[in-house]
């Protein structure tokens, strides 16, 4: 048998493979597979250097689908300009959104000042999938001065990193921003 053939059985056998999976598994459980991930990859947190690409971690592959699309026109976008998008925080487990909102009441000294930056798992929207934390202040200011374009409106004055899709944005441009999240309806059920 000939490396060639050897490569193509081998190609054959991966592809019938994947076939065969995604009868049993969605495509996207199939693409976003957590081999080799730390519990804390698991539910949500992310190393340094994550793009709006990188399917392999639930912090960006549990996106909402249409913010994420959103996200990675908006990059490739920006890549035209030198700036790339990474992805800081995304979707987060209610575990650790949890963990968050713990360590923020330990750093700021109450449940009220804690407030002002990070929601319960109840109320995030990273929970849901509904909000990316965008990395880097080139990113950031590409994103205040183009995101509308997208739908992709920064919600928090007090956090210039923090996104959500907001479609109407696309002609209307974004709604005003809270001055934290203390400040949102949304953080008060």
């Amino acid at each position: 048998m000939t490396r060639r053939t050897l490569g193509l059985l081998v190609i054959t056998a991966a592809v019938a493979g994947i076939v065969h999976q995604t009868s049993v598994f969605s495509v996207g459980e199939v693409l976003r597979s957590d081999h080799g991930l730390t519990p804390a990859e698991k539910g949500g947190s992310l190393p340094g250097q994550v793009t709006v690409y990188d399917d392999r971690y639930p912090g960006v592959a549990n996106l909402e689908p249409e913010l994420l699309k959103a996200l990675r026109r908006a990059a490739t976008d920006a890549a035209d300009d030198g700036v790339k998008f990474y992805v800081n925080s995304g979707w987060r487990s209610p575990e650790y959104q949890q963990k968050l909102l713990r360590d923020a009441v330990a750093k700021y000294g109450s449940e009220k000042e804690a407030a002002r930056w990070v929601a319960t798992p109840e109320t995030s929207p990273h929970v849901s999938g509904n909000a990316v934390d965008i990395g880097r202040a080139d990113a950031t200011a590409w994103l205040s001065e183009n995101g509308a374009r997208y739908g992709l409106c920064q919600i928090y004055a007090n956090e210039p990193w923090h996104y959500e899709l907001r479609p109407q944005a696309i002609t209307d441009g974004c709604p005003p921003m809270y001055p934290d999240p203390s400040h949102d309806p949304r953080m008060r059920r």
